[in-house]
């Protein structure tokens, strides 16, 4: 399961029963809740504090423009779940030239989704006086 931490997102999928299979059963996400029935019901995943929902369907994937940014506490570790899970990854996890150690993943419907690990000694965890 990927650790998710930390606003609502919706995205409508082409299919939503894969968006659903990917989602909650390779990330790991948690349901918070689903409306409506059959295979076009909707379902709202905790995104730490935040939200991310499918619903309803779309006859074509979202533009490329879209993407989802995630924060995880450890992405060497997200890695290892989601290839046991059999999840693509585009990239593995590097840590990029401004300190963040980023992992390159896609939707079903070939959304673009980084995994974004915060180091400790990163100045994004700095918080004085804590």
């Amino acid at each position: 399961m990927v650790h998710v931490l930390g606003s609502r997102t919706l995205i409508r999928p082409t299919d939503p029963e894969r968006s659903r299979a990917f989602y909650g059963g390779q990330l790991g996400l948690a349901v918070y809740r689903e409306f409506g029935e059959g295979p076009d019901r909707g379902t709202v995943y905790f995104l730490g504090g935040g939200f991310l929902e499918l619903s309803g369907r779309s006859s074509t994937p979202l533009a490329p423009s879209v993407r989802l940014w995630l924060q995880v506490p450890d992405a060497a570790a997200a890695h290892d779940e989601l290839r046991a899970e059999g999840g693509e990854i585009v990239r593995a996890p590097v840590r990029e030239p401004w300190g963040l150690i980023e992992m390159w993943i896609a939707d079903p419907d070939g959304i673009p989704i980084v995994l974004v690990e915060i180091p400790a000694d990163h100045p994004l965890r700095y918080r004085p006086g804590i």
